[in-house]
């Protein structure tokens, strides 16, 4: 197990082989949530364990802020809402507490972003099927090439890390990739947040 210098050293190591995919992949990302949530789509994540602390930081991001402030998007971590998500596992089973999730909140034109470091949780494949069935972008964030979950998403961003936390750690970097982009594009295009304040004062 890698510590010290040597955990960071493969850290730096895999950020630098993966900065053209990343670069490239968030900012597109960014640019099409600050098309879409504007006007009235949403962005639904999810993820297992520390992945699903990730999803629930992405969507904090977007609910709240990144850096500079702007109106809020919509945005909702799956695994967060436990009286749901422990009636459906109870009801269903574990493999269907996102996908149930996901064809009740999703709508044509929303994001699903799924998180795992594997690619392979039959909880995230279920939500990946469940989101393309109802007409939602579905994004992933996997590990390393080929796994099940990249086969199943729109779009992906992959980690050739060598540990669960190395992909973990890049993950982050990733989403708040997406989230700069994000308000960049919305800097960029000042009707979206326009759009956002007649929403709110309507409301």
């Amino acid at each position: 197990m890698p510590t010290g210098l040597t955990h960071v050293r493969a850290l730096a190591d895999v950020l630098v082989a993966c900065a053209p995919q990343l670069s490239t992949t968030c900012d597109r990302w960014g640019r099409q949530l600050a098309d879409r949530l504007p006007r009235g789509h949403r962005l639904l994540a999810a993820g297992n364990g520390g992945s699903a602390a990730q999803a629930q930081h992405l969507t904090a991001e977007l609910v709240g802020r990144y850096r500079d402030d702007r109106p809020p998007l919509s945005a909702i971590a799956l695994h967060a809402d436990t009286s749901s998500v422990t009636a459906i596992v109870n009801d269903f089973g574990a493999d269907e507490v996102f996908a149930r999730q996901v064809l009740a909140h999703g709508r044509p034109g929303d994001v699903l972003v799924l998180m795992s470091t594997s690619g392979r949780s039959p909880n995230l494949l279920r939500a990946a099927h469940a989101g393309r069935r109802v007409g939602l972008g579905v994004w992933g964030m996997t590990g390393p090439l080929p796994n099940p979950l990249a086969e199943v998403c729109d779009e992906v961003v992959a980690v050739d890390g060598p540990s669960t936390a190395t992909v973990q750690e890049v993950h982050l970097v990733a989403l708040h990739l997406v989230c700069a982009a994000l308000d960049v594009a919305m800097d960029v295009c000042p009707e979206t947040v326009l759009q956002l304040r007649a929403r709110e004062v309507v409301a």
